[in-house]
């Protein structure tokens, strides 16, 4: 059975806090899991969760700030008391890979080999993803240090129209060969082709934002996306603190998703100085230029991916 969802093993910025854990985000998507910014007590948080190292096929570091990465040599050692031999492919700003390199190898421990480096360049940059069935996209963000924001993307399909096929006396295997040929000749010798039986079924999409000041390569990435995971570390009332440090607040990041026609949008990332009580006015701020779904996130949640688009 396929499952997409998304399951938080983190919610904190720079310092975690009693309750929000160093970041850490596993992507679940038929069969294969990507791991966004692995930060400290990430491969403890996912016993918690109820995942484990065999889910994980991609890890995708935004930056090499401690609380995007300081969990790699964690869950690379997993991996590899694990025993996973499923390949895992590692994406990463290729200016960090000194960073990549001490944490890939910063304790002593039996090595593995299916860890496959995919480093990250230029201003944008698509990533190898084999048979898997999703593609995936890396973009510049404007941080203090070189970050990428990441976009998952599932390539469209086609949704059948029973009332069609049935008024052109297509049905049975002759659906299959319509499905795979794009077009079939019937038993009464009718040619009948996909497009008259048929609609465009677009293909689901996710984007991962993390420390950045607003820049086109957000709005690149969010473009119409079902659902927008992305920082929201600041309130309002230190928008000048977010620009100097390269982060966005619960508002801008409501923005974006206006703008963007984003289906379901995600917040997280959350600065230590905000007192819990401040969690709704994070949602106020974000949904006061955002009217679709909002959700504030906590350690643990897991959120499904939003019904599909039919058209």
């Amino acid at each position: 059975m396929s499952v997409r969802d998304l399951t938080v093993l983190g919610s904190a910025s720079a310092v975690p806090t009693k309750s929000r854990n160093h970041n850490g985000y596993l992507l679940r998507w038929d069969g294969h899991g990507v791991l966004f910014d692995p930060g400290e007590g990430t491969q403890r948080q996912m016993a918690h969760a109820g995942v484990s190292a065999n889910d994980v096929t991609w890890i995708c570091v935004t930056h090499f700030h401690g609380d995007h990465c300081l969990g790699v040599p964690g869950i690379v050692q997993r991996i590899a008391r694990d025993g996973v031999e499923h390949p895992v492919d590692a994406a990463f700003p290729a200016s960090g890979r000194q960073y990549w390199e001490r944490l890939r190898h910063a304790t002593a421990f039996r090595d593995t080999d299916v860890i496959r480096e995919r480093p990250v360049s230029g201003e944008r940059m698509a990533l190898d993803t084999g048979d898997a069935p999703f593609t995936l996209a890396a973009r510049r963000l404007s941080h203090p240090v070189e970050a990428y924001g990441y976009r998952l993307e599932e390539p469209d399909g086609v949704t059948m129209l029973p009332a069609e096929l049935g008024a052109r006396g297509v049905g049975g295997p002759l659906i299959r060969r319509l499905q795979e040929e794009g077009r079939v000749t019937t038993p009464e010798g009718r040619t009948v082709t996909l497009d008259e039986c048929s609609v465009t079924r677009p293909g689901q999409k996710v984007a991962f934002v993390m420390d950045t000041r607003l820049c086109d390569g957000v709005r690149e990435l969010a473009d119409g996306v079902d659902m927008l995971v992305i920082e929201s570390t600041f309130l309002n009332q230190d928008a000048a603190l977010a620009t100097e440090y390269g982060h966005l607040t619960a508002a801008q990041a409501g923005e974006v998703a206006a703008l963007s026609g984003v289906r379901h949008l995600v917040l997280t990332h959350f600065s230590e100085r905000y007192p819990a009580d401040d969690e709704k006015r994070f949602v106020a701020e974000a949904s006061a230029a955002f009217a679709g779904d909002i959700t504030l996130v906590h350690d643990l949640d897991r959120i499904p991916m939003p019904q599909r688009r039919l058209t």
